[in-house]
């Protein structure tokens, strides 16, 4: 360094002047600026999260959180089971039945358009009123199912095809029976073809709109019955938090018993209790709706089908007056597969409905016999017996067992149909307390986490 003589002996910076003597000390730095608020309230929460207390609080509101997310869930999930339940009883099951009904009332239309074509002038009124009861019936049929199709674009093609052609199929009949009482021979062409666009186009689109309510219901009876594995997964883990938490206050404290977090532990183990009753109750009953209810009914609507089909292949199989051979076959075919049909029906029947169902597989029987001896008339080429045998109101006639039979099956269908409501109705209802009792039990658990934590915390003041 330096000494002062040695500095005055320098010589003199620009300008003449002397150079500034060496600087003994650094400039000072000029002081930080004070943290903002924010930065300053986080820097405090993480300090105070280090703390007992600290901790304490934030394993309480994880705990609330998730006590309240449980009861959430768990309501979301049993509102959801509820609500496709609801689609079961009230949407999806009355309109897989009507579209079936639907399909039933066309083929007994086309049934009895042949009967009354075959009585021509001696059609009784009451034949008459039965053809045109059944038009009214799957028109009406036709429009409760376009307004309550729910967007259905597959159902809708369906509900459109049949409107657009059963006023097409109503005139050909209208035709035939005008030509006929004219005594002209088209009416039988007229006929045979009206049935023909009955077979081939409106009845497989009926069936089609069937099977795609049918696989509504199905649908809608597996989301009814869908486990909530989601509320029991959480469940689970809130359960196994809360026990975790009340060991480590227990290792801390050495107090063995929490009231608050007892209490909240006892509230989610109540929850899934109650939703463990509710999801078997239901189940129950929706699984009794479905073997005692919706089963049957499909496979009595089968056994329907195939006696309608049967019959009108019989009547048609007159009007050919022996030109052809396919409505003869058609009746073989369709009678055995109504004798399968019905011995499938008896044998899914529910208690109420088998006497029903034997009685019409008498009937059946019955009919199959006199069908035999009309045929035999017929092929005899005693065409007259052979219409009264068929078509006639007499004691050994078909037409009363005929009759007999769909009116069995009627009555076999009121009770299938009070039975799958009953049990539907009841799987419904079966979970309608679960979601106000899991409501309740969280907010209880909740405020046992609160109050639980509360009292730890008192201990730190």
């Amino acid at each position: 360094m330096a000494t002062p003589a040695q500095t005055a002996a320098l010589p003199p910076g620009p300008g003449g002047s002397a150079p500034p003597p060496y600087p003994t000390q650094q400039p000072q730095q000029p002081p930080r600026p004070p943290a903002p608020p924010r930065a300053r309230r986080r820097d405090r929460w993480r300090a105070a999260a280090r703390t007992a207390p600290g901790q304490l609080r934030l394993t309480g509101t994880a705990l609330v959180v998730l006590v309240l997310g449980f009861g959430a869930l768990t309501g979301w999930q049993v509102a959801d089971r509820s609500a496709a339940a609801e689609q079961v009883v009230t949407h999806s099951q009355p309109l897989s039945q009507n579209a079936t009904e639907i399909y039933r009332s066309l083929a007994d239309a086309d049934t009895t358009a042949a009967a009354g074509f075959l009585l021509a002038g001696d059609e009784p009124r009451e034949v008459r009123q039965r053809y045109q009861d059944d038009l009214a019936n799957a028109a009406r049929l036709l429009t409760q199912a376009a307004a309550q199709s729910g967007g259905s674009g597959q159902a809708q093609t369906w509900i459109d095809q049949l409107n657009a052609q059963l006023p097409v199929y109503s005139g050909l009949v209208e035709t035939a029976r005008t030509d006929d009482r004219q005594g002209l021979p088209l009416g039988a062409a007229y006929l045979s073809y009206a049935s023909g666009q009955m077979q081939g186009q409106l009845l497989p689109a009926a069936q089609h709109l069937s099977e795609a309510e049918l696989a509504r219901l199905t649908s809608d009876y597996r989301d009814a019955r869908a486990t909530p594995w989601a509320a029991y997964v959480l469940g689970v883990l809130v359960l196994a938090a809360l026990l975790w938490f009340q060991a480590r206050l227990f290792r801390r404290t050495n107090r063995v018993v929490n009231p608050g977090l007892l209490g909240a532990t006892a509230a989610v183990l109540a929850v899934l209790l109650w939703l463990t009753a509710g999801v078997l109750a239901a189940d129950s009953a929706l699984t009794d709706s479905l073997k005692h209810g919706s089963a049957p009914l499909q496979a009595l609507n089968l056994a329907r089908v195939q006696a309608l089909q049967a019959r009108t292949a019989e009547n048609l199989n007159l009007v050919a007056r022996g030109s052809t051979t396919q409505y003869a076959d058609q009746w073989t075919s369709a009678s055995k597969a109504d004798s399968s049909a019905l011995a499938g029906a008896q044998l899914l029947a529910p208690a109420g409905a088998v006497d029903d169902i034997k009685a019409a597989r008498d009937q059946f029987a019955l009919w199959t016999q006199r069908h035999g001896a009309a045929d035999a008339l017929n092929n005899n080429g005693d065409y007259d017996d052979a219409l009264q045998a068929t078509v006639g109101s007499g004691p050994t006639s078909a037409q009363p067992a005929y009759q007999a039979l769909d009116q069995d099956l009627a009555k076999a269908v009121q009770v299938e149909q009070a039975g799958f409501l009953s049990a539907a109705k009841n799987g419904r209802d079966a979970t309608g307390t679960v979601v106000v009792a899991t409501a309740v039990l969280a907010l209880l658990g909740a405020a046992g986490v609160l109050r639980g934590i509360g009292r730890r915390l008192a201990e730190y003041r």
